[in-house]
């Protein structure tokens, strides 16, 4: 099956792609990576009048920290670039953790990360773990820029609050109050495949303290979840074995997954408390070894 026809524009300026976006009136998209849009749009399950290909405006392809540890990615950005950064287990380990898990190789190559968040699909990795960084995205339109926290920005399947001439520039993860720590698990049925379940955990240490805490959920529910109750029962604690299991509780309390071929409601919520079990053990382990 092919797309039906559509007009196709290549802008050079940040500031063209939003006249064009205005343009559009709400039946344009933004071509990035392209890895989501593309094979929905040959399937039919979305047909833009007009696509606005991105890729010729320099300057969005960075990754990196602020000097105050404020850490911005781009919207060309690649998985790829964010897979292969030396320094990023350091700075973000949670993202590190999940960047080689996302989709396969082929699709890393191409796909970017602002993409992955703006498409808001439920299975998609990155919007849970930058929602358990506390990240935002920074959006562009004709009267300026606006941060948007994750958390508010994807407003339910495949759907984000950007107005019809905005355009998503750029994702950042708020400077540190501590120590980062964290990881992100996922449940795939073969690699390269969506998450069963996924969950991403990020943690700032101060001393062996819990200063913040943020958990993030992938695939179990119409939308990404924040389960901002399982991570606060974190805060102020030294991630002993009561903390450790009362939030994973909780995580899968917040948890809303339906059964299907790929697992009961009871299995996914099940392994939603073992991998945030899991990873908060093995920071704990990790703490005690530093310490």
């Amino acid at each position: 099956m092919y797309p039906p026809r559509f007009k196709y524009e290549a802008p050079d300026t940040v500031e063209q792609a939003i006249e064009l976006l205005r343009q559009g009136q709400g039946e344009a998209k933004v071509l990035a990576g392209g890895q989501s849009l593309v094979p929905m749009m040959k399937l039919r399950f979305a047909a833009p009048e007009m696509l606005i290909d991105i890729n010729n405006i320099p300057g969005l392809a960075y990754h990196g920290a602020d000097p105050d540890g404020t850490y911005r990615i781009g919207a060309l950005c690649r998985h790829v670039d964010l897979e292969k950064a030396e320094d990023l287990a350091e700075q973000q380990p949670t993202m590190a953790a999940a960047a080689p898990l996302i989709a396969d190789p082929i699709v890393r190559t191409r796909g970017t990360l602002v993409g992955s968040v703006c498409h808001a699909d439920p299975q998609g990795d990155w919007a849970s773990v930058m929602s358990s960084l506390g990240g935002s995205i920074v959006a562009q339109g004709p009267n300026g820029r606006r941060s948007i926290l994750v958390a508010d920005f994807v407003a339910g399947p495949f759907q984000n609050v950007l107005r019809p001439d905005e355009l998503a520039i750029e994702a950042v993860v708020p400077a540190p109050v501590g120590t980062r720590a964290g990881s992100y698990l996922k449940l795939e049925r073969r690699v390269g495949d969506y998450a069963t379940v996924g969950v991403a955990v990020s943690l700032e240490f101060s001393g062996n303290e819990v200063a913040r805490a943020g958990i993030g959920l992938t695939s179990v529910g119409a939308s990404t979840i924040n389960a901002g109750e399982a991570a606060q029962e974190l805060v102020g604690d030294d991630l002993n074995a009561g903390a450790i299991e009362r939030a994973a509780d909780l995580a899968a309390q917040a948890s809303r997954p339906r059964t299907d071929h790929r697992g009961s409601e009871a299995y996914k919520r099940h392994i939603v408390a073992t991998f945030v079990t899991r990873i908060l053990s093995n920071l704990r382990l990790t703490i005690q070894e530093v310490a």
